[in-house]
C-alpha cells in the first residue's frame, strides 16, 4: 500500500471475514477494547500531526483563574478563620461595605470581627507593611509606633463604648435617669445642670493583643467584656480573652521578664474557665460556662 499523503483522509478499513485467523493473544491486547481483536489494529491517535511545524506548534496557553475577592480571601479557612485573611482589609477597605469596615486612615483600618467572641467585637489593623507583618511584641518595641496605636485604639473603644450605650442604653439601671432625661421625662433642675453622665460604658470595653495571635497580620482586639456570642464555641476561645493570653494594650511596652512572653510556657489556654463576672470555676465544662455566661449577660445588661 502506498504511504499516506500529508492531508489525505485514512482510507476505509472493512472488517475480516468471519473465518480469518486471529491473532496470537499477548500480554498487550489487555489494554485495548474487545473490538480491536476483530480487527487487528491498534486505536487511532486522536491528534495527528502531518507536519512537523504542527508538532512544534506552541500549544493554547490556559487562561489565568480569576483573581480572589477580598471576601473570598477572607472564607479561606485555617483552624475556622483565614490566617492572612485581614490582609483584604489593609489592601482595599474601600471595598467593604460599612457593615465590615467601620472606618479607615491611611495608617490605620477598623473592622468588625468575622467571628466575634463577645456582643460587640472590633479590630484594629495597621496598614504599613512595616509593622502589619511583625508580631506585636516585636511591633511595640518602636514608641512612636506604640503611642499611634494606643491613640487609634482610644478612639475605637469610644466606638465601641458607644455602640454598647447604643443597644443596651435602654435596659442599664445606671443609664434611667439619663434616658429620663434625653425622653423629656425627668427636667434639669437649672440652667447649670448637666445631662447625667450616665453609664461607663468604656470601661466594659477591653483592649489587647493574644500573645499568640491566629492572625499573620498585627491587629488589636477592642471588644465588650460580655463574651456572649454564638462565636464563642470553645475553652480556647474563652481563655484566649480571660487569662494574660489576652495583654493589655495599655501594658506595654512589656519588661524582659514578663512570662506572658512566654504563651506556650504558662499554658494560659489549658487553665480552667472563670466567669469573668463572678468568679465562678468552671474547669474544663465549656457548655456549663456558656449557659452561666447568657445569665450573666442579661444581668450585666441591666446594672
Amino acid at each position: 500500500m502506498a504511504p499516506r499523503k500529508p492531508g489525505e483522509p485514512e482510507p476505509e478499513l472493512e472488517p475480516p471475514a468471519e473465518d480469518a485467523p486471529k491473532p496470537a493473544a499477548n500480554a498487550c491486547m489487555d489494554y485495548y477494547p474487545p473490538y480491536i481483536e476483530s480487527y487487528n489494529l491498534r486505536p487511532k491517535l486522536t491528534t495527528v500531526y502531518n507536519t512537523v511545524e504542527e508538532l512544534m506548534a506552541p500549544k493554547p496557553k490556559r487562561p489565568p483563574p480569576p483573581s480572589p475577592s477580598p471576601t473570598a480571601a477572607i472564607a479561606r479557612r485555617w483552624g475556622g478563620i483565614s490566617r492572612d485573611g485581614l490582609g483584604a482589609y489593609l489592601q482595599h477597605p474601600e471595598t467593604f461595605p460599612s457593615t465590615r469596615v467601620i472606618y479607615y486612615t491611611d495608617d490605620f483600618v477598623a473592622v468588625h470581627d468575622l467571628y466575634p467572641k463577645a456582643s460587640v467585637h472590633t479590630l484594629l489593623l495597621p496598614r504599613k507593611a512595616t509593622f502589619s507583618d511583625q508580631h506585636p511584641f516585636d511591633a511595640f518595641l518602636d514608641p512612636a509606633f506604640l503611642a499611634a496605636v494606643k491613640v487609634e485604639a482610644a478612639k475605637l473603644k469610644r466606638f465601641v463604648a458607644k455602640e454598647l450605650q447604643r443597644r443596651f442604653g435602654a435596659e442599664s439601671a445606671a443609664e434611667a435617669r439619663r434616658q429620663a432625661v434625653l425622653d423629656g421625662e425627668v427636667e434639669l433642675e437649672g440652667d447649670d445642670e448637666e445631662l447625667p453622665p450616665g453609664r461607663d460604658w468604656e470601661a466594659e470595653v477591653k483592649v489587647g493583643i493574644h500573645a499568640h495571635p491566629s492572625m499573620n497580620h498585627l491587629h488589636v482586639h477592642v471588644l465588650s467584656r460580655d463574651m456572649f456570642s454564638p462565636c464563642l464555641k470553645h475553652r480556647r476561645h474563652y481563655n484566649s480573652f480571660n487569662t494574660p493570653f489576652f495583654v493589655e494594650l495599655a501594658d506595654f511596652p512589656l519588661a524582659d521578664d514578663d512570662p506572658r512572653l512566654h504563651p506556650g510556657r504558662e499554658q494560659y489556654l489549658r487553665r480552667d474557665m472563670v466567669c469573668w463576672r463572678c468568679g465562678r470555676n468552671f474547669k474544663n465544662h465549656f457548655k456549663s460556662l456558656r449557659e452561666h455566661l447568657e445569665t450573666e449577660f442579661e444581668e450585666w445588661k441591666r446594672e
